[in-house]
């Protein structure tokens, strides 16, 4: 780790989680958390009556709203001021310039790969040919399904109407929105203006950001703390409303979004062997803290800090790669979330018996791509995307809660190839780094 104002803050504000065995709490609060809830729903062992279960699972799961309030309050401005240093502490313009082509291209393939390896698994397996009946019936009847849903439709997340409304004109606006693709621009742009002008003119700001990510990261830690209370009380929540056969009416389903994750880990490993030129077993080594945290809060943008810290520390990345490659994957790189939603979306076109042709999935494939770009790194965030890519292929709207019920252990999953992705993505860019510098090393 440097000995920078921000490394210092960021060392600080990461040694006493990590050291804490956090992730070991976490998982513990997530087992506890099944069990009781299992122990107190109605249609498990029903220790206690449904109107009493119902409201005591309100009261377990206030950590987990606390601990989500949190993350969400802190994301706009920890992401933005991470990209406006990462970009500014770069070592020039053409190092930027070239730097950015590559990962972006490298973020839109391995999304494009994900995808597709979602798609042809759930059309080897086809998992909604193994949904109950019953279950379907029970989803159809379930009006809050419908009420969650937003209004726009699976046209509206089309790659040239997204094309066409990224320019941040209101900052403001997408920040109250979430807009992160508008943020990650704006961000850009003003790190690169920053790159641009002398560094005694821009101090200032450089100094005001440091602050606001100090300030952030300082509140991540303090979020942490819930993140055990938070586990425990969310999934018993969900375990005692739902009840265990939730879990096993869909059990096709997750074994095959399950089996896709793991491919894609897979697919990071040969990267990380072959592109970026590393031990892929040592590399998981040193990264399993962060995904076992990723795993915990289902939050990248929470995990973040944590990542910097181990690209720098354990995998000897350079900073200025690491905090600019890890806050943009943060946001733009979802490979886990876009193979979610298109093994969900297929999956619920099965189990309604809708037929798509070749384009269509093509299509599909497509809009999942545009619509996991900008994703918020918060939970459950996917879920609502997937209701808008449904939307328009004739899924009922009250299908949705067929996955709604096991969305969340389905997004612990997601998140940790999220960050497995950064990481990877990381690796991959420091080594062309070094050969960037290399050649320009030559042309000199």
């Amino acid at each position: 780790m440097t000995k920078t104002i921000r490394g210092k803050s960021l060392l600080k504000s990461t040694r006493s989680i990590l050291a804490s065995h956090l992730w070991a709490k976490i998982l513990v609060g997530l087992f506890l958390g099944v069990i009781t809830g299992i122990l107190l729903s109605p249609s498990g062992v029903s220790l206690l009556p449904e109107g009493q279960a119902f409201e005591l699972g309100e009261w377990l799961a206030l950590p987990g709203a606390i601990f989500l309030g949190l993350i969400q309050m802190v994301i706009v401005p920890l992401v933005a001021s991470s990209i406006i240093l990462g970009i500014a502490e770069a070592a020039s313009l053409e190092f930027l310039k070239r730097m950015g082509g590559r990962i972006l291209l490298y973020f839109v393939c391995t999304t494009v790969v994900s995808i597709v390896i979602g798609v042809t698994l759930v059309q080897i397996i086809k998992p909604g040919l193994y949904i109950d009946n019953v279950l379907v019936e029970n989803a159809m009847s379930t009006a809050a399904a419908s009420t969650a849903l937003p209004s726009e439709t699976f046209e509206d997340l089309t790659i040239p109407k997204r094309i066409e409304n990224i320019m941040p004109d209101n900052l403001a606006r997408a920040s109250l929105e979430k807009n992160m693709l508008q943020i990650v621009i704006a961000s850009i742009l003003v790190g690169i203006a920053l790159l641009s002008i002398p560094g005694q003119t821009t101090q200032v700001f450089r100094d005001f950001c440091i602050s606001i990510q100090v300030i952030t990261m300082k509140i991540i830690s303090w979020a942490m703390e819930f993140a055990p209370y938070a586990v425990f009380g969310l999934l018993c929540n969900v375990t005692i409303r739902l009840g265990p056969e939730a879990f096993v009416g869909v059990g096709a389903y997750m074994a095959t979004l399950i089996a896709g994750l793991l491919m894609m880990v897979v697919v990071y490993g040969l990267i990380v062997s072959f592109v970026a030129r590393k031990n892929p077993f040592k590399f998981f080594k040193n990264i399993r803290e962060v995904q076992l945290l990723a795993f915990s809060t289902s939050s990248s943008a929470a995990t973040m800090p944590f990542s910097i810290k181990t690209a720098e520390e354990k995998l000897g990345f350079r900073e200025d790669i690491s905090r600019f490659v890890i806050p943009l994957g943060t946001t733009i790189n979802m490979d886990g979330t876009a193979m979610y939603q298109s093994i969900a979306a297929l999956f619920l076109c099965q189990v309604f018996g809708i037929e798509l042709t070749q384009w269509e999935v093509i299509f599909l494939i497509l809009t999942t791509v545009g619509a996991s770009i900008g994703t918020p790194g918060t939970p459950g965030v996917g879920i609502v995307v997937l209701a808008t890519i449904i939307a328009g292929v004739g899924v009922p709207a009250e299908g949705i809660a067929l996955v709604l019920g096991v969305d969340r252990i389905m997004d612990m999953c997601r998140t940790t190839v999220n960050v497995t992705g950064d990481l990877t993505a990381t690796a991959v860019m420091d080594r062309f780094s070094k050969k960037i510098e290399a050649e320009q090393a030559e042309q000199s």
